[in-house]
This record gives C-alpha cells, structure tokens and sequence, in this order.
C-alpha cells in the first residue's frame, strides 16, 4: 500500500502536539496531505533495560504515524549502543559491554508494543550494515562534516570550556545516527530535541548518498519525578515495565507544574479534556484529584482498565487511609544493610541513589524513618520507600 488515506485533522495534531520542532514544516504537512505513504524511522539505543515515559514522547507520535497509515521503522542500536551518544551529557559517555545492549535489546521490542504496533513495524539492527563499514567509506562520510559544527554543540562545548575530555569516538557518533537513515531510506526521523545535531546529520548523510534528505519531527526533555530531566541514571524515571501500583504511586508523587506536560505528551487524553483539567488547577482544584486521573491513564495505557483501579484503590487505602497494606512484596535479599537492600530489591538504581534516598529520609523500617546508611535491615522487618512501597524482608 504506497497511498493512504488524508486525514487533515489527525495531521494537524500529529504536528503540533508535543511537538518542539519540525525541519522542513511545510515539506513534512504537504507530504502528509499527498496521501503517499512515508517511512518513519525512531532509533532506539538500549543503554539500560528499561525503557520509561520520557522514551514515550517519540514513540507516541510514531503512533500517530501508523494510524495515519504510514510505516514505522525502529532503529535497535544494537551498535551505536556501544559506542555511545553523548548528546545529552555533560561528560563523556563510556562504551558498554556488548553483552549488556545485547541483553537489554531483547526487552525493547516488548516494551515498545504497548505503545505502537509492533507486528506492522519494521525493526532493524544498525550492526547489520555499521560492523560492515571500512575506514575509506567512514572517511568519506567524514568529509560531510566539520569539526567546528561538532564542537560548537552546546554541550560540547561546554564540556571543553571546563577541561572536560571529547573523544574522537563522539565525534562519529552523528555519522552512524545519519546512516542508519541512508540504510531505511527514512523519510521522516523523530527524536528529542537533544538528538537535533544527530538528526540534521542524517539528513546531510542522505544528501551524500542521493537521497532526498528526511523531516525532522523533535519533542521536548521531559522532567522526572525530581524535576531535573527524565533518565535512568537519576533513578526518576516512570518505567514501562514497572508495576501498576509503583506507576501510580511515582505519578502521585511527582511535582505538580508536570502535571499538564506529563497529560498532553504522556498520553493521548483529549485536548479539551486537558484543557479542563488546566483550568480546574487554575481555579483551585486539589492537583492530587487530576495527578489521580493522570496516574488512571499511564496505568491504563501500560496495563489494564483493571490495574488502574486497582492501583488507585490501592493508593487511597496506603496513603489517604495511611494503612500498610496486608498485601505486601516479600523480599530476600543477599545483604541486609539498608543500601544493599533497596539496590537489590530495584527500589533504588543503584547504591549510590540508595545512600541518597536513605539520607534524605526517604525510607522507613517497621514505621522508623531510617537516615543511616549503616543500619542493617532484619528478616520480619517492613521496609518501606516513600509513601507506598513496601517490602516483608524474609
């Protein structure tokens, strides 16, 4: 099927919603009015095993794409996975094991069909055609690109201005991104706006190689739970896989100036049901009443109408009622110091947020708040981590 149905209204939205850019606009809309279906192409490295809500700010709008009856193409960077993209980082990404993206890849495909559908994508490898690369055709693809525009990206920059060291292997970074889209014959390539340098570079690699170049579609950097940007390397992250009540509970937590910005770029909610819920905070609304309506919806998406009201449920008897609940987690962990424990048990990234999350009261052992990071934790103990997780350790 090379035409489709036009659909000036779901094209209105598909451009403008949680949209933060779009390279070339009146290129892309008047492609989308032509009826003639595009190739849309996400690239995806796993970097860590769990894909969260930030990740489904693109992916949604692929869905928008599908529904529209256009093809997506994800990207597994199952190779640029290695390697590293620093493009939102303020110091240099290290190379991973290639066991690590290998084992964490497996998951992705799962974790990306609860938002779009899977069975009508076309899921590619990028370590099919990059591992085949010699240095004459990489030098080549080089030669596209000047040092200056790397290096005058805002956060490299930066990173050179405090002595900071930029390894030449960022520097191909963008080159790999740009011939993933040679390789797809992209036509559209969507993305954060962190990704603008890498994705503009796919547009030049495909002018190089006698393509017409890929639109750009950017969405906003999301804030976590804590405020600062969403990422698995903070630990404020909403996962996809994470279970219904702790998707609840982490929404219920969360600062209240996100509450619209998680809604329109989180979900699919109406807009005119968005606006309402701007205008009942606006006119003093409990923020608790619509963070529960939000907490419903991604617990809907990720799950089940059911989970959603059973979390909810689960949150007013936990927190509204303050009961511990009778249904609880039992954890046996291999360390029974508090840091150990809450690393284990997945309720901190690492032993480091968990010293954090320790130190700043975040925890309670059989209804104490516990700040030292020493304490050891014994088996009968209920261990509990904000508001409402809790763990029977055994």
């Amino acid at each position: 099927m090379n035409r489709i149905m036009v659909n000036a209204d779901k094209i209105g939205k598909l451009l403008s919603r949680g949209v933060e850019e779009v390279i070339d606009f009146n290129n892309l809309k008047n492609k989308l009015e032509s009826g003639r279906r595009l190739r849309i192409k996400l690239g995806i490295d796993p970097t860590s095993l769990n894909l969260h809500l930030g990740r489904s700010v693109p992916l949604l709008k692929l869905r928008d794409f599908q529904e529209l009856g256009h093809q997506v193409v994800i990207i597994i960077g199952d190779f640029t996975g290695l390697i590293g993209d620093t493009s939102d980082k303020g110091s240099e990404r290290p190379m991973l094991p290639e066991k690590v993206v290998k084992a964490n890849a497996k998951t992705y495909i799962r974790q990306m069909a609860k938002i779009i559908d899977i069975k009508q994508a076309e899921v590619h490898y990028n370590s099919r055609w990059l591992k085949k690369l010699d240095y004459a055709e990489i030098n080549r693809q080089a030669d596209q690109f000047s040092l200056n525009e790397f290096i005058s990206r805002e956060n490299i920059d930066t990173r050179m201005k405090n002595g900071r060291r930029v390894s030449l292997r960022e520097v191909l970074y963008p080159l790999m991104q740009g011939y993933d889209s040679v390789q797809i014959k992209a036509d559209v390539e969507v993305g954060g706006t962190d990704q603008r340098f890498n994705l503009l570079a796919g547009r030049d690699m495909q002018k190089f190689y006698g393509q017409s170049p890929q639109d750009i579609l950017t969405g906003p950097l999301v804030a976590g739970l804590d405020g600062r940007k969403m990422s698995s390397s903070f630990g404020n992250t909403i996962n996809f896989l994470d279970a219904p009540n702790d998707i609840f509970g982490k929404i219920m937590s969360m600062k209240d100036d996100s509450i619209i910005e998680y809604f329109i770029l989180f979900t699919r909610v109406d807009a005119l049901i968005i606006d309402k819920y701007k205008n009942d905070l606006k006119s003093g609304i409990n923020p608790r009443d619509v963070k529960a309506e939000l907490a419903s919806e991604i617990v809907r998406m990720y799950h089940s109408d059911k989970a959603a009201q059973t979390a909810k449920d689960y949150f007013t008897k936990v927190f509204s009622q303050r009961e511990i609940p009778s249904e609880r987690q039992k954890f046996h962990p291999e360390h029974y110091d508090i840091v150990s424990v809450l690393s284990e048990s997945g309720l901190a990234v690492s032993r480091s947020d968990a010293r954090r999350i320790v130190e700043q009261g975040g925890v309670k052992v059989d209804g104490q708040i516990v700040k030292n990071i020493d304490f050891t934790v014994n088996p009968g103990s209920v261990l509990q981590k904000g508001k409402i997780r809790f763990l029977d350790i055994i």
